[in-house]
């Protein structure tokens, strides 16, 4: 369930159990264990996971079901007494699932092997393989930020990073699987080069820098990138690369001043439109995606519109829009006045259809333009789809040939 990041984890899960005595099935039935690894962005993912394990104990009684991710970390007890669940695994011991299943007695007890997140420390490198045509690759992980309404930081603990020796190693190593394009990710990015210590000892610039040195994978992403982390060499780098892709995915969350203040966002509006006009400037055609949230306590109608308008103003592609959902312990539950739920969809409805405006008017530049386009190996109802360098979605009738190359395709 969940992020992009989720999914690169899942899959080091997944090749863990391959390579001992279980066998991974993409069947959902008959299964001897059920590892669910989860999200907690908001309340429906928790609501999700519950019914996930419903479900999946109504199917099969006798099956050991295991949970784990951000959910298992928030709330391990909440987990441990839903009915069926056996196993929750916190965010330390992640990694150490299929030790704790081996040495579970299957005697009907929820048991929880979870942690004090302030004592996580270590980095473990993930990445997916083999799942789609490209690779997630986590670089970093955790968060130092403090933002009014996350709980990241409490699921995910300190912000810690993989070595970029060991990154360059790892694409080495995807690159002779026959890997195309390579997506890094992280909980916060920008933030590479935090370990053990709270010091910086490398950054984000010099791993991007080293990987476009190195080019050992023909096409590179960065994933979501805080605007304030997102520095000006970083964008000179992707502007001159020949294996970063024109593709930013940079959160706003709000364009209004006041309530940016209220998130505790580390920038100001304009900050990010300095980012996404030099963007432009660099790279005409560059792609770039916006997270943002509706409904936020506090958020009168003026301050929606501000939003609108910034948005409508800025030359992006596409948005990402979230509606508000309360977490618990965070400073923004006690903050009011809440917003109706029915407003935050009617604002969430507003931002699709901006977003929709914005993509189509990106990809009219394009039309009947060529661009560099990687196909993915789905064959879906006889379809094939793939991403354009600048993160355009194609299509074409399925053809064998044209699974995991990147060939120049017309928008």
């Amino acid at each position: 369930m969940g992020c992009k990041l989720n999914f690169s984890e899942t899959s080091t899960l997944r090749r863990q159990f391959s390579e001992e005595e279980y066998n991974v099935q993409k069947s959902k039935e008959d299964l001897d264990v059920y590892v669910l690894n989860t999200c907690s962005v908001t309340n429906n993912a928790n609501k999700e996971a519950r019914q996930i394990v419903r479900k999946v104990k109504r199917a099969n009684p006798n099956a050991t079901v295991v949970v784990t991710g951000c959910y298992a970390q928030l709330k391990p007890e909440e987990i441990a007494e839903i009915d069926g669940v056996d196993l929750v695994i916190g965010a330390q011991e992640k990694f150490n699932l299929k030790k704790h299943l081996d040495q579970y007695d299957r005697d009907g007890l929820s048991k929880i092997c979870s942690c004090d997140i302030d004592t996580v420390e270590d980095f473990h490198t993930s990445h997916s393989i083999n799942d789609r045509t490209r690779t997630f690759l986590k670089v970093q992980d955790g968060c130092d930020y403090n933002c009014s309404f996350c709980t990241i930081p409490m699921a995910r603990g300190k912000s810690r990073s993989d070595t970029i020796e060991n990154v360059l190693n790892n694409l080495e190593e995807l690159s002779k699987g026959g890997t195309q394009e390579v997506i890094l990710t992280g909980v916060n990015l920008g933030d590479f080069g935090k370990g053990m210590s709270e010091k910086h000892t490398e950054s984000f610039f010099e791993l991007a820098k080293a990987i476009d040195q190195q080019a050992a994978i023909p096409r590179y992403r960065i994933s979501s990138i805080e605007p304030n982390l997102l520095s000006e060499e970083i964008i000179e780098l992707v502007a001159q690369s020949k294996c970063f892709m024109p593709h930013f995915h940079i959160p706003l969350q709000s364009g209004s001043p006041e309530i940016l203040g209220k998130m505790r966002r580390r920038y100001r509006r304009d900050l990010y439109r300095n980012r996404i006009e030099l963007i432009k400037k660099r790279m005409p055609h560059c792609s770039i995606g916006v997270d943002v949230i509706v409904g936020f306590p506090g958020e009168t109608n003026e301050h929606f519109q501000e939003t609108h308008d910034f948005l409508h103003e800025l030359d992006v592609s596409y948005l990402h829009v979230f509606t508000y959902s309360e977490r618990e312990n965070t400073l923004a539950n006690e903050m009011r006045p809440i917003i109706p739920n029915r407003t935050r969809d009617e604002r969430n409805a507003i931002l699709r259809n901006l977003s929709d405006k914005k993509l189509n008017h990106f990809r009219e530049q394009f039309k009947g333009k060529k661009r560099p386009t990687l196909f993915e190996h789905e064959n879906k109802d006889g379809k094939m789809y793939g991403y354009t360098d600048n993160y355009l979605r194609m299509s074409t009738s399925f053809e064998e040939i044209l699974v995991n190359k990147v060939v120049d395709w017309t928008v």
